[in-house]
């Protein structure tokens, strides 16, 4: 009787240690709009105003929206694991890697692309880092970015609200 009442602690305790951690995944999905109060822009540079985030298992589908200083929006769609595999997509007639993992440390989402376009010099790449936070008890989702082309490195943070 002992080892059955064990057995049934040790899988109830591995079943409860597994619930914070889909209830923070379970937190990225939405849809979240940019709070530009509270975010860091960069000045004559694209933002990203609006994303939708499904995150199902190990797939994370986002639809993101950027808006240029003109006021033009640029959406589109991206739909990756969460291994770290590498996917390629074209956007705007732009070769696009990215990539997606986990933070064991803190549990924040690492998205890491490469887009390739036409610069002065011919070729050049946009790398982008962004490190995704989601506080389901505010409803905000925090992405910290770093993206570096030939010209040299921006960051910035973008603090969205959670509108569905």
């Amino acid at each position: 009787m002992k080892k059955i009442a064990l057995l049934f602690t040790i899988i109830s305790f591995a079943i409860a240690s597994q619930l914070p951690s889909e209830a923070q995944k379970a937190g990225f999905n939405g849809i979240w709009t940019l709070d530009r109060s509270k975010s860091v822009l960069v000045e004559d540079s694209p933002a990203l105003t609006k994303i939708n985030v499904k995150i199902k298992g190990d797939s994370l589908l986002t639809e993101r929206t950027y808006v240029g200083g003109d006021g033009q929006e640029y959406p589109f769609t991206e739909n990756v694991t969460l291994d770290g595999r590498v996917y390629n997509i074209t956007i705007y007639d732009m070769p696009r890697k990215t990539k997606a993992t986990w933070s064991d440390q803190d549990g924040t989402l690492i998205v890491e692309s490469t887009t390739t376009y036409n610069g002065d010099s011919g070729q050049e790449n946009f790398i982008s880092k962004e490190s995704w936070k989601a506080d389901i008890v505010n409803k905000t989702l925090t992405i910290n970015y770093k993206n570096s082309t030939p010209e040299g490195e921006v960051t910035g943070v973008f603090v969205f609200t959670k509108s569905e």
